[in-house]
């Protein structure tokens, strides 16, 4: 017989709203714009001494610090093709230049949160807090699941899953 074990995290606590843009198609850039993104994730694993996967606690804490990360900015991507993002000096302290054609945005740094995805889809944020949750788990788990929902039912969902047997 086949086992497996998983906890998940879903919670209300589990949110963050954030400002962006994504651009498609023949590199259209649409408006800005904002979602109430919620989040959830899974963890699989054996059980370890105690009989759990992974401390339920843990893993609704490293989330909630995350999505804090993330609560209240506006969300740029840094390895897209054609959209600029220069930080820099301003006339008003550090701010982020967002360039993409003709268009242009200048935005406090402090409100930007600089992210290392090509886009910020749900799918792109899936895969960047799953990472991150990665990097403060005590275990290496057999499969990670990250989901975000960007608008009531819509989920970007990214799997890490392990190389270990």
């Amino acid at each position: 017989m086949n086992e497996k074990y998983l906890v998940r995290v879903e919670k209300e606590r589990l949110v963050f709203c954030a400002a962006h843009f994504i651009t498609y198609g023949d590199d259209v850039c649409e408006p800005l714009h904002g979602h109430n993104y919620r989040v959830a994730a899974e963890v699989e694993g054996p059980l370890e001494q105690n009989s759990y996967v992974v401390d339920f606690l843990l893993l609704r804490d490293a989330l909630q610090a995350l999505t804090a990360e993330l609560d209240h900015r506006m969300l740029l991507p840094l390895e897209h093709p054609t959209l600029r993002v220069t930080p820099q000096e301003g006339p008003r302290g550090a701010e982020v230049l967002v360039e993409h054609g003709l268009r242009r945005w200048i935005f406090p740094a402090a409100d930007c949160v600089l992210l290392p995805v090509a886009n910020t889809t749900a799918e792109l944020l899936a895969r960047h807090l799953a990472l991150r949750l990665s990097e403060h788990l005590p275990i290496v788990p057999a499969r990670l699941r990250l989901e975000v929902d960007e608008c009531d039912g819509q989920w970007g969902v990214y799997e890490l899953c392990s190389a270990l047997p």
